[in-house]
Order: structure tokens, then sequence, then C-alpha cells
């Protein structure tokens, strides 16, 4: 087998492709030998003599298939944890979820009618200063307020 580093390197400039990359036609050797320009490397690529080999790319099927997993909860346990929780998830972003949260139900309420303008604002209120846990604990204090009212 010859070298044909030179045609190897002309062929890889000429496809844009590193030299690793480049193809060459076992049964064609002594053609690529011969072939000391640019323009003889062209006419080979045309023939199909020399041709750049797909890009290799990272599959991610076992990315998806962990994620999956741990949308239910697998693979998260002690041992897996790297950063603090609150690293983990923000306490900003717990935050931005429990109030949102908190807000539609109350909206939701306004709009059917189980709370006046009055009662949403006041428990409103109450919500951005964080005094609920949950939307089940503002639902608490709701029923709580609202007995002893009647």
């Amino acid at each position: 087998m010859s070298d044909l580093k030179n045609q190897r390197r002309i062929a890889a400039a000429v496809l844009k492709c590193g030299v690793h990359r480049v193809w060459m036609d076992s049964e064609r050797e002594d053609d690529i030998e011969n072939a000391i320009s640019r323009e003889d490397i062209r006419g080979l690529i045309e023939d199909g003599a020399i041709r750049a080999k797909p890009v290799k790319g990272v599959s991610r099927g076992r990315a998806r298939a962990l994620t999956a997993k741990r949308s239910y909860g697998h693979c998260k346990g002690h041992g897996r944890r790297k950063g603090a929780s609150n690293a983990r998830t923000p306490s900003k972003r717990v935050w931005i979820k429990k109030i949102r949260a908190i807000r539609r139900e109350l909206r939701d309420m306004r709009d059917t009618g189980n709370i006046d303008v009055t009662m949403y604002r006041k428990m409103y209120r109450k919500a951005a200063g964080g005094q609920f846990r949950s939307v089940a604990h503002m639902k608490a204090q709701l029923e709580q307020i609202q007995g002893r009212m009647n």
C-alpha cells in the first residue's frame, strides 16, 4: 500500500472536512496515487473514488431513557445528588410555581362566585405576603374565615 498522505490532505481541503473523514476506494488506489493536483482530486471525488465519511454523532437514546426514569422519580437518590436542594430547584422557582397555582385558584374561585371581589383581594395580598404554603392551605384558611363570618 502506497503513501497517500498528501492526497488525503488535499482531499480533506477540497471536501472541507478533516483528514480522518476522507474515504478512499482501495480498488482505485493507483488512480489516487497519480492524482497530484487539486483538480485531479476533484475529478476523483466526482467519480466517487474519494468521498467524505458521515459525521459521527452522539446518541441521545441513553439520555432520553434516563430522563424518562427521572420523570417518575427513579435515579434521584442521595448518591446521585451533586448540588444542594436550593441549587437543584432554586427557592425562587419553587415560589413562582406555588404563587401561580394559588393565584390561578383564587381567580377561578372569584369567577365562579365562591368568593367576592373583596375577599379575593384580601386573599391575593395574603398570598403575596407568603401566608399560604399551598393551594390546600389557602383553601383551609378561607374556609376558617368564611366559617367565622357565618
